[in-house]
């Protein structure tokens, strides 16, 4: 595996692949890398025949007060960890490779509607500063395609709607969630979780497994779905962020009809913030069980 932190020798390698006819995979990273990174390699390493993977920590993505200096930084156990997954290039480039004037933005990628909502409202300017980065590098790497984990599923589908909007070349592959074993979302910010608090955090999955199990089941009074799953997050010693029903298309507010859904959630928990979500598909009309709710 080649560690590169220039862009010209980055791009003189991807150059030489190119001229052999091989096809690149990219999976982007802020490293502190876990199985569920590495599952994202080992998926682009499936579909391709390089694979590159970065890791920066992009301070852009970062608001006024939340962790990039305390972000886990562990370089050389990420480096050990590609290599045992065959990567062919770890690209980690300092902050002046990528932002050359420094991280104050004069050049912006903005997605409209799909920012302001859920983890954007939560965290004003985040997705300006990741939809960025990804487009920076992605020209830099100019892979075939690119794989980005289903976990943050409201930026999965801001990078699919700038890739299409910017008419960019590359396929967008979103990776399954890798989860603990007690069903947790693998993360790097899971590090700050207090042992006490590692065993509270499963809650929020079951949480979002039986949501899902009512909704399919013909569930139509999303608000109290709602009211009661976030009563159990704050059971769970949990603040919620939000906890919502969306269309999985575009994360509009999802309503009865609608039958492709996602349930995306954010809670604080000591000093993590976690995110997960769940696919829902629902019956149409005359299929599954109806309102669970009927006769109370």
């Amino acid at each position: 595996m080649q560690i590169i932190t220039d862009i010209a020798a980055l791009r003189e390698t991807v150059a030489h692949w190119r001229r052999h006819g091989e096809r690149i995979g990219f999976v982007p990273t802020m490293g502190n890398l876990h199985g569920g990174h590495l599952a994202l390699v080992d998926e682009a390493r499936h579909r391709s025949d390089r694979v590159v993977v970065s890791i920066f920590v992009n301070p852009t993505q970062f608001g006024p007060g939340e962790d990039f200096q305390n972000y886990p930084r562990t370089r050389a156990a990420d480096g050990e960890a590609l290599q045992r997954h065959d990567t062919d290039v770890l690209f980690a480039p300092g902050v002046e490779a990528v932002y050359p004037d420094g991280p104050t933005l004069r050049t912006r990628v903005e997605v409209p509607e799909l920012t302001d909502i859920l983890c954007g409202a939560s965290r004003p300017g985040h997705f300006t500063g990741v939809a960025t980065v990804v487009t920076k590098l992605l020209n830099l790497v100019q892979p075939d395609l690119a794989v980005f984990g289903l976990k943050d599923y409201q930026q999965l589908l801001v990078i699919r709607r700038l890739v299409e909007d910017l008419s960019l070349p590359v396929e967008i592959v979103g990776g399954a969630i890798a989860r603990e074993a007690d069903g947790l979302a693998m993360s790097s910010r899971n590090a700050y979780l207090e042992p006490a608090e590692r065993a509270r955090a499963p809650a929020l999955y079951r949480m979002l497994c039986d949501l899902a199990a009512r909704l399919e089941a013909g569930g139509e009074d999303f608000q109290r779905l709602l009211a009661e799953g976030r009563e159990r997050i704050r059971e769970a010693g949990m603040t919620p962020d939000y906890l919502e029903i969306r269309r999985a298309a575009d994360l509009a507010p999802a309503g009865p009809g609608d039958h492709e859904l996602v349930i995306p959630v954010a809670a604080y928990l000591g000093r993590a913030r976690l995110i997960d979500n769940v696919r829902v598909t629902r019956p149409h009309s005359g299929q599954g069980g109806g309102d669970e709710y009927a006769g109370e």
